[in-house]
């Protein structure tokens, strides 16, 4: 027997207008509340990797992590639950979000050396993580569906955003 919240459509199916429109809106505001001197908006280019690679390897393995993260969380939210390809996949995104967390954890330049606002989320993934795969092992699954959606929206989606506020590094890149 099939269980019925499988057959409902995924949150990305229901609310991608909103997550993406959300993100935007959040990095436009950012930018127009803290861009350095006012001026022209930028226009976004084709990321400019070089300032990635000269980046110390922590902040490499956090964004390839990220990036694989956030790939592999849209595939999963919008494809079939509970299947084999699901299960694998969930294991990969399991381990990317725990070295985009961890990894997170080394990166505290912006903030003077010290922990900042971000690395909350940083400590939620790394405890919520654990909590989720559990209660998808104990076929508890609207506990792990809001788990994952959580960590997918709060820990990619919004702390994704901030990255892209105007003197951090991935603005360089894409507004640089």
């Amino acid at each position: 027997m099939s269980d019925p919240a499988l057959a409902r459509p995924s949150f990305l199916r229901r609310h991608a207008a909103s997550l993406v429109g959300g993100s935007a809106a959040a990095a436009i505001a950012g930018w127009l509340l803290l861009r350095p001197g006012g001026g022209a908006m930028p226009r976004p280019h084709a990321p400019d990797l070089s300032l990635l690679m000269k980046a110390p390897v922590a902040v490499q393995m956090h964004v390839a992590a990220a990036v694989l993260a956030l790939a592999i969380g849209t595939a999963l939210l919008a494809g079939v639950k509970g299947d084999r390809l699901h299960r694998a996949l969930g294991w990969t995104w399991v381990v990317a979000m725990a070295t985009t967390a961890m990894s997170s954890l080394f990166i505290r330049q912006i903030n003077a050396g010290q922990f900042s606002f971000i690395h909350l989320i940083s400590g939620w993934t790394i405890v919520a993580l654990p909590m989720a795969v559990y209660a998808a092992r104990r076929h508890r699954v609207r506990d792990h569906r809001r788990a994952m959606t959580g960590m997918f929206v709060g820990g990619l989606l919004v702390a994704g955003s901030l990255a892209f506020l105007p003197g951090r590094m991935m603005w360089a890149m894409v507004f640089g």
